[in-house]
């Protein structure tokens, strides 16, 4: 279910404390047989009140635009993580999705790299395999992300039947050229430009450890 925005009295409070005034003025004005000089003047600058009220709320819901609704994810919080991977790579990632899950919108996130699943966390589906459909699998040929702002808008948000069923925006990070980032919201278009940029940034240290671990331990002995 929707939650509704909790702003939304505060941003129409002007216009409807100034559209009142204005209705009170006026049946004053029919109401009063005889109008001094003073009760008129009173009553131009009520009326004048009056418009500045709606016109700050106009320009107010300008300003602060409704936010998107958001959605209570289906699904149970869960933290799966891969523990063949070296200490210090089990860190970073645990970090990593800690620091996604709380400085942005995201509420879910599966990491894929190598062929299978390293880290699930966040609001999760019972179902925990992975099988990369045509999104992002161009990701990961095209090594460019890809941000669905609004699933329900994307024919091919079936094929991420291991996020939450009713997510409501996805980014399909790259992961260098081996992996995939998926991070999955409980809003349409919520992430910001800045989010994204951040969300690149963490993208590339991953890929840097992963890359040097992974290459490490399965380096061949000589």
């Amino acid at each position: 279910m929707a939650k509704p925005d909790q702003n939304q009295v505060l941003r129409r409070l002007p216009i409807v404390v100034g559209t009142v005034a204005g209705i009170l003025l006026l049946t004053n004005r029919i109401l009063t047989p005889e109008l001094s000089d003073s009760q008129a003047r009173s009553d131009a600058l009520g009326v004048i009140l009056s418009a500045l009220l709606i016109l700050t709320g106009l320009l107010w819901q300008q300003i602060q635009p409704k936010l998107p609704d958001r959605v209570q994810l289906v699904g149970e919080e869960g933290f799966d993580l891969d523990k063949t991977l070296p200490e210090a790579v089990q860190a970073e990632l645990a970090w990593v999705s800690r620091l996604l899950l709380t400085n942005t919108v995201t509420q879910t996130v599966v990491l894929y790299y190598q062929g299978k699943i390293l880290l699930r966390r966040g609001i999760l589906p019972a179902k925990a395999e992975l099988q990369p459909g045509p999104i992002v699998q161009r990701v990961l040929d095209k090594q460019k992300p890809i941000y669905l702002v609004d699933v329900k808008a994307y024919p091919g948000r079936i094929e991420f039947d291991y996020l939450p069923e009713n997510i409501q925006g996805i980014i399909c990070q790259p992961i260098g050229a081996d992996g995939v980032m998926i991070l999955g919201a409980n809003a349409p278009r919520s992430y910001t430009q800045q989010d994204e940029t951040w969300i690149a940034g963490m993208a590339e240290k991953l890929s840097y450890t992963l890359s040097q671990s992974l290459t490490t331990d399965h380096a061949p002995d000589r």
